[in-house]
């Protein structure tokens, strides 16, 4: 069966979310709208539809005027199973003494290392992407340092990969978080499969905004695997939020954005320990000062 997505470009969040609730009553109705910003640094937002029939143009090409929007491109989307199209194509990571892996290969687990299962269909979070992989070889480097930690938190967790590689390493109870519900929904579904309920908590809030984020507050360790502008808008909390000489671990951020992270955080308290690249992402390791 043949789909249908229209997607466009435009400036603002408040504009784009604005014409993703306008997509959402257009006629034929689409069976999905998404709202994402880009994550190349243009400081561009991407709507996205989805239909089942061909959308009306002429309705698209009102909705994106009246918000400054390009012009939608309408492709037809070929059946897929995306499911085993991924278990194809994603083989499993290893990061340091971390193994990332789908059920389909889990006899390919090695002997000594710490499995962390995330299905195939959750593949946000799987490891691949150079923002997860940075971030698991840098716990997997405090490691080897010797660093041990009691409170860790794991802000905009996605998958919760990182929470629960905390919760593997250490016998600790791990706060993970994520503002958008069905990314929360995924991490417990992804806490039970490892056996984790009860050691990873997941929870739905914007940044460090929670009762029971606030009532753990400081923490050894924070990840924030997000997007930089979050991420600047975040270390003022982080500064408050993290232990004299803890740590944070920070992606999704762009090579060339890295420089305007560090600086942030530099004025929040933090000192730079370690920047990693991993192809067009950067991950920094912070360290609070004591």
């Amino acid at each position: 069966m043949t789909t249908y997505s229209a997607l466009t470009t435009l400036k603002g969040r408040d504009a784009a979310q604005a014409l993703g609730e306008m997509l959402e009553d257009v006629d034929p109705i689409p069976t999905g709208v998404g709202v994402f910003e880009m994550e190349d640094g243009s400081g561009l937002w991407e709507v996205g539809a989805y239909f089942l029939e061909a959308p009306d143009d002429v309705a698209l090409a009102l909705a994106a005027a009246a918000f400054g929007a390009r012009p939608f491109t309408v492709s037809e989307v070929p059946e897929t199973d995306w499911v085993a199209k991924v278990k194809r194509e994603l083989a499993p990571v290893e990061a340091g003494r971390f193994f990332v892996y789908g059920s389909h290969d889990a006899d390919k687990l090695p002997v000594g290392r710490i499995g962390l299962l995330i299905e195939a269909a959750m593949a946000f979070g799987t490891g691949h992407h150079g923002t997860t992989l940075g971030c698991l070889k840098a716990l997997d480097r405090l490691l080897e340092q010797g660093v041990t930690c009691q409170k860790v938190a794991d802000i905009g967790c996605g998958t919760a990969v990182l929470g629960m590689a905390a919760a593997r390493v250490w016998p600790i109870t791990v706060l993970a978080s994520d503002i958008d519900e069905v990314a929360v929904e995924v991490a417990a579904a992804n806490v039970a499969s490892n056996g984790l309920e009860g050691r990873v908590l997941c929870v739905e809030a914007a940044g460090f905004d929670h009762p029971d984020l606030a009532g753990q507050a400081p923490f050894d360790l924070v990840f924030a695997n997000i997007l930089m502008g979050p991420l600047l808008a975040l270390a003022p909390d982080m500064g408050g939020a993290v232990a004299a000489g803890g740590h944070a671990i920070l992606s999704g951020i762009l090579n060339a954005q890295a420089d305007a992270v560090i600086e942030a955080y530099e004025d929040a308290g933090f000192a730079l320990i370690q920047r990693d690249v991993e192809g067009d992402w950067t991950t920094l390791t912070l360290q609070r000062a004591a």
